[in-house]
């Protein structure tokens, strides 16, 4: 297996009738196995995870921030991991921003000391590289309302980027420069009144994998409100190279 990413879930701000929320796995054989980590756990992602791993067989999880669609069902793979019937599953790391380990107890009702400790190993992204089996993750601070990062994955010489959530911003750049393969949310339409610092639209997702140099573009995080056709019409306005909307179940190989 080549490294691979699968979508869990794209749809943004909350899940939509076709797809959970923010969720992609990343998949690489390395040293005899298939190492396995995900990028976000929104709202509805871990039920579809399901249909395509194991959940018991995933090495790590990367958060880009904090809001519900991105990291919430953290909550019932807490529960996964600790009350399933073979066992508890012990603990995997989890990076996040600040807080992570706090927030998440409290979404689920639990005191914070052990809340989710014993499950998770909860670590800050410090913008440094973090390896896992074949994968190295180097977080970058992107803008939006909270603490939130763009995340850029390399593994077998192939690097994917990861928006998280974000308006355009050097943080971005940085993270996509060269990229194979940019994923990129696209929550905003061009022509609305567009509050600054928080989403990018099509257009400005083309704009980035310009700027960027990257291979691919596939834009996600599109709310069921849109027609996500409007934000590929936008991005290939702008950005010459292939583009694909996110949907659950497709597979990338980078």
């Amino acid at each position: 297996m080549t490294f691979r990413m699968t979508v869990i879930g794209c749809s943004g701000s909350y899940p939509g009738p076709e797809s959970p929320a923010s969720s992609y796995l990343l998949e690489c054989a390395h040293e005899g196995r298939t190492w396995r980590i995900l990028m976000d756990l929104g709202s509805g992602a871990l039920g579809v995870l399901h249909r395509y791993a194991d959940p018991l067989q995933i090495d790590a999880v990367f958060l880009s921030h904090l809001h519900a669609d991105h990291c919430l069902d953290l909550c019932g793979y807490y529960v996964l991991r600790r009350y399933h019937p073979t066992g508890h599953a012990g603990r995997i790391p989890v990076w996040g921003p600040h807080g992570t380990a706090d927030r998440m107890a409290r979404a689920y009702d639990l005191p914070l000391d052990p809340g989710m400790h014993e499950e998770f190993d909860f670590r800050i992204h410090d913008g440094l590289p973090v390896q896992v089996g074949p994968f190295s993750v180097v977080t970058t601070p992107v803008v939006h309302p909270v603490e939130a990062y763009a995340l850029r994955v390399t593994a077998e010489g192939r690097t994917l980027t990861f928006s998280g959530d974000t308006g355009p911003c050097r943080g971005l750049d940085e993270a996509a420069a060269g990229a194979d393969l940019l994923l990129a949310e696209a929550a905003f339409m061009e022509g609305k009144d567009n509050p600054p610092d928080l989403h990018l639209t099509g257009r400005e997702a083309g704009e980035a994998a310009t700027k960027a140099g990257v291979g691919r573009l596939v834009l996600t995080h599109v709310p069921a409100w849109h027609d996500p056709k409007v934000a590929l019409e936008e991005a290939a306005d702008v950005y010459d190279g292939p583009i694909d909307l996110a949907h659950t179940g497709a597979v990338y190989k980078i």
